[in-house]
């Protein structure tokens, strides 16, 4: 695959920082906090365009959204307010000059025709700065939301879903299509993305399923760990499953920053947040979903990180200083990821400290580029 983007620029998951850092979920309220805080994520579309901007020029390499149907009731209700990623990812085409941007697909929900033409758009919307992110489906509220059944076998139907969109993105001739789950005519689309062959892939995945299908069908996988120096097993995994099929997947991981002056301030913080003010009953529905369909975690995270998913669907926490975050960094790069995407409380108000206080000292580090 080209690492050229639009006039021959390369694509900021291709670019020079050699630790990448991404926004996550902001396109959803709440971001990934099950909170009641009133500062929680609105995502009204004024906070998400000024934190959009400020990323991009801050200097961020992507923003990733998460694709959300419902919200996962509580008194909060979090997430059921959420743009959808493709057209979220062409209004940010409009304002934004450099940052990545990303769609999340569910597979069974968005067919591949329309998939192709809607990612194609944003590719040539934003200048060869699109990218797709393919997920396979956990969630059955959302399936029976669109009358679906969630089938066991899901990541079948995700590579002949990217087969489909790779094929009208590169045959010259109309094609029929005859697989188990898709059984398509004369099948064409244009204009082709202005990455060629296809813009950047990426799956979020824990299991050893999605793991396989990240290795035949994405450019990167995102994955959760719990500590630091237990990491390494995802990323040895993945390189031999993705040396398996003849491929160089790259692997990221997700965390969220409570990033403050003083590390009391931040952990002050974050036990408000994420233990005064949780909201308990959206955060036992979202975890038991999670544990019982998505093979997202490891299963002790369940029962050792409730704090973790109330603030930050789980993923691994950023807490303390500027230093302190830089640090914890510095050292999930030195294991081996390749970059993280980052959930805050509160996109707009915290994203301009963090980018002035934490990115230099990873500059320092030789972790980012000026």
């Amino acid at each position: 695959m080209s690492s050229e983007a639009g006039a021959g620029i390369a694509h900021p998951m291709r670019g020079p920082n050699k630790f990448k850092l991404g926004v996550f979920s902001m396109n959803a309220d709440g971001g990934l906090a099950l909170t009641k805080v009133p500062e929680r994520w609105s995502a009204s579309w004024d906070d998400v365009a000024a934190a959009a901007r400020i990323a991009d020029e801050g200097g961020l390499d992507f923003l990733l959204p998460i694709a959300r149907w419902k919200g996962f009731g509580g008194e909060m209700n979090s997430r059921e307010y959420s743009y959808e990623t493709f057209t979220f990812a062409a209004a940010l085409a409009g304002i934004t000059k450099r940052i990545a941007l990303f769609s999340t697909v569910h597979v069974p929900m968005v067919h591949p025709v329309f998939a192709a033409k809607a990612l194609a758009t944003v590719d040539h919307a934003s200048g060869g700065r699109a990218g797709l992110n393919i997920v396979c489906g956990w969630n059955p509220e959302e399936f029976d939301l669109f009358g679906l059944e969630m089938i066991e076998n899901r990541y079948d139907q995700g590579l002949e879903w990217f087969d489909i969109i790779q094929r009208i993105y590169t045959e010259d001739a109309p094609f029929d299509y005859e697989g188990e789950y898709y059984q398509l005519r004369n099948v064409s689309g244009k204009p082709r993305p202005v990455q060629q062959p296809r813009p950047i892939t990426l799956n979020a995945a824990f299991s050893p399923p999605g793991r396989d299908f990240a290795a035949k069908a994405a450019d990167y996988l995102f994955t959760t760990f719990s500590e630091i120096d237990k990491a390494h097993e995802p990323l040895d995994d993945m390189k031999k499953r993705s040396a398996e099929t003849g491929r160089d997947v790259g692997v990221f991981t997700t965390c969220y920053v409570v990033c403050r002056p003083t590390q009391a301030e931040a952990e002050d913080y974050y036990d408000y947040y994420s233990r005064q003010m949780v909201d308990e009953e959206s955060l036992d529905i979202y975890m038991a979903g999670k544990s019982k369909f998505s093979g997202s975690h490891d299963a002790d995270a369940y029962k050792l990180y409730r704090q973790r998913f109330a603030a930050g669907g789980g993923s691994y926490p950023l807490v303390g200083t500027p230093e302190h975050i830089a640090s914890e960094l510095e050292k999930i790069s030195g294991v081996g990821f390749a970059g993280t995407a980052l959930s805050f409380v509160n996109y707009r108000d915290e994203l301009p400290f963090f980018n002035d206080s934490v990115l230099p000292l990873l500059r320092e580090a030789g972790l980012r580029e000026s």
